[in-house]
């Protein structure tokens, strides 16, 4: 016997996935069962997961905690030549 499985999404993925799906010959249920099985199978998530930057979402996460660091803290320099000049100082 199947069980039934309701999920939110929104409408605009949900569509978007139904094409994609539909051009492989399935329905939007036999791709999460596929899915599903998936994650069974492996143990695991069944693709990798990035950021729209191909990071890692943690690494992501690091990089961002970074950049801001810097912006707030970090020296800044209006041209090429007084950064190069601050550096032969050092």
């Amino acid at each position: 016997m199947n069980s039934l499985l309701s999920i939110r999404i929104d409408p605009k993925t949900k569509k978007a996935a139904q094409k994609m799906l539909g051009e492989l010959g399935l329905d939007l249920s036999a791709g999460v069962t596929l899915f599903l099985e998936q994650v069974v199978e492996t143990e695991s998530i069944p693709f990798a997961i990035a950021t729209k930057r191909g990071h890692k979402l943690r690494n992501e996460k690091t990089l961002r905690k970074e950049i801001e660091w810097t912006l707030k803290h970090a020296k800044g320099y209006k041209t090429y030549e007084e950064m190069h000049a601050d550096i032969l100082k050092s």
